[in-house]
Formats: C-alpha cells, structure tokens, sequence
C-alpha cells in the first residue's frame, strides 16, 4: 500500500511545487532509510561507514528520482539497485573485500550482560563471522538483501538479474552452507 501511494505521488512530480517534491523525498527517506541501512550495514559491518553509505544513496536517489520508471521495476527494486552499486562503488575503491568487522558485531553486544553472557556472545558471533567469510560475494549479497534489507525472493532476482527461483536455491544453499559450517566449527572445538 506504501509503495502504491509513493507511486502515485511519483507520477504526479511534474505538476507539484517543489514543497510538495521535498514531502515526497521526506516519505522516501522516512520509508526506506531503515532498511537500506540494514541492508548495507550486512555488507560492511561498519556504523560510520554504513552512515556515509546510507546518506550516498539518498542523495543518488534526490539526485535521479526523475528518471525513476514504474513500466521498468518497482520502486523498491530501483532503490536497493542503487544502495548495491553504492555498496559496490565503495569496495572496488578499497580493492579489498572485507564484509563484517569483528569490532562492531562486539559493539553489539548489550552492556547489561554478565561476563560470561558476553563470552558466549562474542564466541557465537566469531563463529558467524568465520562462517560467512566462506561465502562468495553473490551469496552474501543475497544475505544482506534477505535479511539486513528484507527483501523478497522475487525483489532479490531483479536487483541481481536472477530468477526468482535461482534467488531461492542459492538462498537455501548458502543457508545449509553456513549451518554445516557452523556445525563444523563446533566439532574441532
């Protein structure tokens, strides 16, 4: 229902004042600022990174709303394929592929535990970490897509130009993948 309403107020942009403009890219960012947060921050595993990231999107997406087509992809489609490239754009700057970094998945754990709650935390999120560093860069783009950006199968097949059914194969191969390499992990400990 949001995206139809945002689509409405799309295909009206050109007889609107540009108050009514700045309305729209508000809803844009107050709708979607959340998740293509998430979704980025499954990439990079950074906060201020994922910050400055976040923000390059918005602005992408003020910057080229008209040339936005609702005959092309959906509107979510668009925008995720924008925070991807964004992604993307700032690992080929590095030449280097480093997706979660141990320092802020330890910044998640609550301060309100017990040293020994925060043990077993800081343990299973490296065992985690370890696993995910097995997987390829498809596989942990359609993670980050499924989980940090909560996207459906078919939404996931148009940004990476797959089928809907190939998005859910891998999914379901990546996730077997991370749960025997979890499993692994437990038995030489």
């Amino acid at each position: 229902m949001q995206q139809l309403t945002l689509i409405n107020s799309l295909d009206k942009k050109e007889t609107r004042e540009d108050s009514y403009e700045q309305k729209d890219l508000a809803y844009i960012f107050e709708t979607y600022y959340k998740r293509v947060y998430n979704f980025i921050y499954y990439r990079v595993g950074c906060q201020y990174t994922t910050e400055d990231l976040t923000s390059q999107v918005f602005e992408k997406v003020m910057m080229k709303i008209s040339t936005y087509s609702e005959n092309k992809s959906p509107f979510e489609v668009w925008l995720f394929a924008i925070a991807r490239n964004v992604v993307n754009d700032y690992y080929r700057s590095f030449k280097k592929h480093k997706f979660f970094s141990l320092d802020t998945i330890k910044n998640l754990v609550s301060k309100g535990k017990t040293p020994e709650d925060v043990l077993e935390i800081a343990e299973t999120n490296d065992k985690l970490l370890r696993a995910l560093n097995t997987l390829d860069m498809r596989e942990r783009n359609i993670v980050a897509l499924k989980f940090g950006a909560n996207l459906k199968n078919i939404e996931i097949a148009e940004i990476l130009e797959l089928t809907e059914s190939n998005v859910g194969v891998i999914l379901y191969r990546t996730m077997r993948k991370l749960k025997s390499e979890l499993e692994r992990e437990d038995i030489y400990e």
